[in-house]
């Protein structure tokens, strides 16, 4: 099993959370607020720049105004 953040199951991950922030119809900037953070944080974790652990995208899901189930779901998880 792949760990980097490179693997194409994790270049999925954020592909879906950037899908699923336009979806709601949030910024990056709207979505850092929420989460108190800058707006770099959002555009590194989207980019596969930054990895999430499973707290923080948690809390992502909760900016997004979705649960975690929801992007498991989304993912064939």
């Amino acid at each position: 099993m792949e760990k980097s953040i490179y693997s194409a199951e994790y270049q999925q991950l954020c592909a879906l959370l950037q899908t699923l922030r336009l979806e709601a119809g949030l910024t990056q900037v709207q979505v850092a607020e929420r989460l108190d953070e800058p707006q770099s944080f959002v555009s590194k974790y989207e980019a596969g720049q930054r990895r999430l652990d499973v707290i923080e995208l948690h809390h992502v899901a909760q900016a997004l105004g979705i649960t975690l189930r929801h992007i498991l779901d989304r993912l064939g998880l």
